[in-house]
């Protein structure tokens, strides 16, 4: 039996994420989110590198918003 997280269980946790992310994005604090859920949140093309920083894109923004509305 495989100890990886399921998917949906994983992006759920990642969901969760996104909001305080943000916060640390607008803060300019990106060193604080750590490589791998910055390589995870790209992969799933929720925050990208522009121009040498990140920042959340049209989805990403989305998402935190849903998060504000649970």
């Amino acid at each position: 039996m495989s100890d990886a997280i399921p998917v949906s269980d994983r992006q759920g946790e990642l969901r969760l994420a996104l909001p305080r992310v943000e916060q640390l994005l607008q803060r300019k604090q990106a060193g604080e989110i750590g490589e791998g859920l910055i390589d995870e949140l790209v992969s799933l093309a929720w925050i990208e590198w522009n121009g040498g920083s990140l920042r959340l894109t049209t989805t990403g923004h989305n998402i935190c918003r849903q998060q504000l509305l649970k």
